[in-house]
């Protein structure tokens, strides 16, 4: 700086000023370290915006801002990276060295944190590859939520109870979305063996309509109810499966409501909705004859 103010044609200068010439160099260093941080953050804001502004969804919108935040992580850990060398430069401390060193405690500091460049690798790659983004509902290394936060580092989840998980980047291996471009309300409904299918079927046809045409939940759906007909020969029950293509998240309220529904159409038509029935045997003789079960009548007393 004192040989800049020279050129510019400045005179003799105060002695003092000659021995604060590496305190105005770190000043200077800070003063564009602020400079560039406030550039970087801002172009990386403006090019989000811009991005956004031309998403097709709100799904693409979502990646957009993950990613804006962690490309705004990495621009300010390298500027004040830079900025440190230069001010060990100033005081003539020699970075070569350091960074030699750190190469060396590097390679043995990653032998024994390998979990955590794992973490950040993976991190890096979910992000790249869209696996996941901040507000979709995913199923991680045995934790399901919402997904509230994502760094290189770890996942935040908040699951249905309000309790929050931190997980590794490291520890996921396969990832479930429940939340991207759709999804399906699967039912289950079981029938008494008695009653007629096709009449079952049928009401489950009329409740999907219904429901597509109610004006709450019309917009969620997607298409039309599809009947996949008998799932299973339970027990007591006949099982019959339909499900509904519906908007992402919204699989869980139209489930909810075709089920209330579809009780109460049931109830209408008076066909059974099966229990467990029990059957109880008193035993036998060794004749094969069987006493009569006598069950207890309780008669409340007069007082």
């Amino acid at each position: 700086m004192i040989k800049l103010l020279h050129a510019l044609g400045v005179g003799e200068l105060p002695a003092w000023l000659e021995h604060a010439e590496p305190v105005l160099h770190v000043i200077l260093i800070l003063v564009l370290t602020w400079a560039g941080l406030h550039v970087a953050n801002r172009a990386i804001r403006t090019l989000r915006r811009i991005l956004e502004g031309r998403s097709k969804s709100a799904d693409d919108r979502k990646r957009v801002q993950t990613l804006g935040r962690v490309f705004r992580y990495i621009a300010n850990v390298a500027i004040l990276l830079v900025a440190g060398m230069l001010v060990l430069s100033v005081f003539g401390i020699s970075v070569t060295p350091i960074l030699a060193t750190a190469g060396v405690a590097g390679v043995a500091i990653g032998f024994g944190a390998q979990s955590l460049i794992k973490d950040y690798f993976n991190g890096f790659f979910l992000l790249i590859e869209d696996q996941l983004r901040q507000g979709d509902v995913v199923a991680i290394a045995d934790k399901e939520g919402l997904v509230e936060e994502i760094t290189l580092r770890y996942v935040r989840l908040r699951d249905y109870d309000g309790n929050v998980h931190f997980v590794p980047n490291g520890a996921i291996g396969t990832v479930t979305n429940r939340s991207r471009d759709f999804a399906y309300a699967v039912i289950d409904a079981g029938i008494a063996y008695r009653e007629s299918i096709d009449e079952a079927m049928g009401i489950m046809r009329e409740v999907g309509a219904a429901l597509r045409s109610d004006p709450a939940f019309g917009p969620r759906i997607l298409e039309p109810v599809e009947i996949a007909g008998v799932e299973k020969l339970a027990d007591s029950a006949v099982i019959l499966r339909c499900r509904l293509k519906v908007q992402p998240l919204e699989q869980w309220n139209v489930r909810r409501e075709f089920l209330r529904r579809l009780k109460n159409a049931l109830d209408e038509r008076r066909i059974e909705i099966p229990f467990p029935h029990v059957t109880v045997y008193a035993g036998q003789q060794k004749d094969g004859s069987a006493p009569p079960l006598r069950i207890a009548r309780h008669t409340p007393t007069e007082s």
